[in-house]
């Protein structure tokens, strides 16, 4: 496996030093990406350790162009995706709703928001997103966390576009509707 940074050249496993090392360095990051898609933790170790059972044997052909966390990542990403797909876990075409509120419980109050500190709104958001129904909270991470395209959400999970379009706008409403509130 070589990798490749943007100003660095490839780098081989055996220049990295051993796999061993490579293995406890990024396991737990790779099951802290997986656990946000899949909730049971004895899955979430099983992709993990599949992730790095490929690495090993296609460690010859492999080549990685940004840096190993990013890469690793991107394949947690990809292995809890296909795990979802796969299972058909969910049945997105009964996709939990979220109570409408009223308009007037979305009004913003910019001068609140300015009081909270950045670290208690972070905290605030986190708590709210772990709040939304699965599908909805999945869809979301997957747009907002992963910078995936509405499309590409779509096409990995199987769903149409504009499902992920209400997801996505049932999750903000939601987020909106949370904030306010908690300034209320």
């Amino acid at each position: 496996m070589s990798i490749q940074g943007p100003d660095k050249p490839s780098v081989t496993l055996s220049q990295m030093g051993p796999f061993e090392q490579l293995f406890k360095t990024h396991y737990p990051f790779v099951c802290s990406v997986i656990i946000k898609y899949v909730g049971d933790k004895t899955k979430v170790e099983d992709i993990a350790q599949e992730i790095f059972a490929e690495l090993w044997t296609k460690r010859e052909i492999i080549s990685i162009h940004t840096s190993v966390p990013a890469y690793l990542r991107r394949m947690a990403v990809s292995r809890a995706l296909n795990y979802l797909r796969d299972t058909k876990k969910y049945n997105w075409d009964d996709l939990d709703t979220l109570v409408d509120a009223p308009s007037d419980a979305i009004a913003q109050q910019p001068e609140a928001i300015r009081q909270l500190e950045q670290e208690e709104l972070q905290k605030l958001i986190a708590s709210s997103i772990e709040k939304l129904p699965e599908k909805c909270r999945i869809i979301f991470m997957l747009s907002r966390n992963d910078e995936l395209s509405y499309s590409e959400i779509a096409q990995n999970l199987d769903i149409s576009i504009k499902t992920v379009e209400n997801q996505i706008g049932k999750a903000l409403k939601y987020l909106r509707i949370a904030l306010s509130n908690n300034r209320g």
